[in-house]
């Protein structure tokens, strides 16, 4: 079954909308909230919140790509749940350590309550598809899928200082892209 179908059965409020979203697309979503938790019952349990999310959320939303909005929501849900375990002292360094690496772009920076996140996520988009490919999957890689450094370096092949200082590089270029931009002060 494909996007359109699926999203039309949300459409509908037909209840098997969430059980083939559920088939098509657990895996990436169970792959997405594990990364950022590391606690396979924890993320089965943010992909469930997600399809719920869905399901409240379409209608009105529709989403052209089904796979990109629930993994989305999976992520948004494991981050806020990771906010929360972070309370607890239960939390997986690297997940905080590629937060805290990327959240250093902004920190210096007054976003401002006028810029609305879909257009700093927009900005962002431009920025990722003006450099390379190699360049914009390894950023990917770690800062929307949380993979650890490790696991990049075995995925691409290439050496930890490889994959340090092109995330360094990346996130350096995307501070000056969003500073020239005007999101950054």
């Amino acid at each position: 079954m494909n996007d359109r179908e699926i999203v039309g059965m949300f459409l509908d409020r037909n209840e098997d909308a969430i059980a083939e979203a559920k088939k098509e697309y657990e895996k990436y979503c169970l792959y997405i909230a594990n990364n950022v938790l590391r606690d396979s019952g924890e993320a089965e349990e943010c992909v469930l919140d997600a399809l719920y999310a869905a399901w409240e959320s379409i209608p009105p939303q529709r989403p052209e790509n089904l796979r990109t909005y629930l993994g989305k929501l999976a992520r948004e849900i494991a981050v806020d749940r990771r906010r929360m375990n972070t309370r607890k002292k239960r939390i997986r360094k690297d997940a905080v350590k590629s937060l805290d690496e990327i959240g250093e772009i902004a920190a210096g920076g007054d976003i401002g309550a006028d810029l609305e996140e879909a257009e700093l996520s927009r900005a962002i988009s431009r920025f990722l598809y003006s450099i390379d490919e190699e360049k914009r999957n390894v950023f990917i890689r770690r800062y929307w899928h949380f993979d650890s450094v490790r696991s990049i370096c075995g995925r691409y092949g290439f050496g930890k200082s490889k994959v340090l200082m092109m995330l360094k590089r990346t996130r350096d270029d995307l501070a000056a892209y969003l500073k020239k931009e005007g999101y950054i002060v």
